[in-house]
């Protein structure tokens, strides 16, 4: 006869208990954690690819021909200020004057073709952007009774250079003028920093095109 020691003891016998079950070691991940990720995995993606390699939307738009890149990109500092001056034109000056340039009959006078821009000189030009113009004015010969603000305090003698060099070189608008500087611009700001009124046409015939 065995001894009891000897005898196997049985799962569920009588005195013997069961073994613990054992756990397993995996460690399930928070969906928070895996939704965070995925945020984060998509901005980077959309932001490489936006900025990867010095490229950015402004310089290059996927599928945009060569051709047009390079006509929209500025190549000089005469570019990089037509560019400038065509930003401000389309935030001061656009609503008014129209996107091409012809103005609004009866209401607002035409840039385009204009016998007040192309001149010799700016100097006209830049009193009005800087004082705004007020009653009368013939412009290739229909006349225009409106008011025009002023947009001294708006804006810097670079952007008033910037849209007048713009306006004034437009050849899509038939002009052919020359650039203006922020130094002549900024000679006639200090020239008329007393007036608190709008120019007349009148009064601007009367001073030179150009000092």
């Amino acid at each position: 006869m065995k001894p009891v020691s000897s005898i196997p003891k049985v799962a569920g016998a009588a005195g013997v208990e069961p073994p613990e079950p054992k756990t397993g070691n995996a460690i399930q991940t928070p969906m928070w954690f895996i939704a965070l990720l995925g945020i984060s995995l998509y901005w980077g993606t959309m932001y490489l690819d936006r900025n990867g390699g010095g490229y950015n939307p402004l310089v290059f738009n996927r599928g945009e021909r060569m051709a047009d890149v390079e006509a929209r990109v500025p190549k000089s500092d005469a570019d990089l200020l037509v560019a400038q001056g065509r930003k401000v034109y389309d935030i001061y000056c656009k609503a008014c004057h129209q996107p091409n340039g012809r103005g609004v009959p009866n209401q607002f006078p035409p840039l385009a073709e204009s016998d007040w821009v192309n001149v010799d000189g700016a100097n006209r030009l830049i009193r009005i952007v800087l004082h705004g113009l007020g009653g009368p004015i013939s412009v290739n010969g229909v006349e225009y009774n409106n008011v025009m603000l002023p947009w001294r305090d708006q804006l810097s003698d670079d952007d008033i250079a910037a849209v007048l060099t713009f306006v004034r070189g437009n050849k899509e608008w038939g002009n052919h003028s020359g650039p203006v500087t922020a130094a002549e611009v900024k000679k006639v700001r200090e020239a008329t920093a007393s007036r608190d009124s709008n120019w007349t046409a009148a009064e601007l015939l009367a001073i030179p095109l150009k000092d």
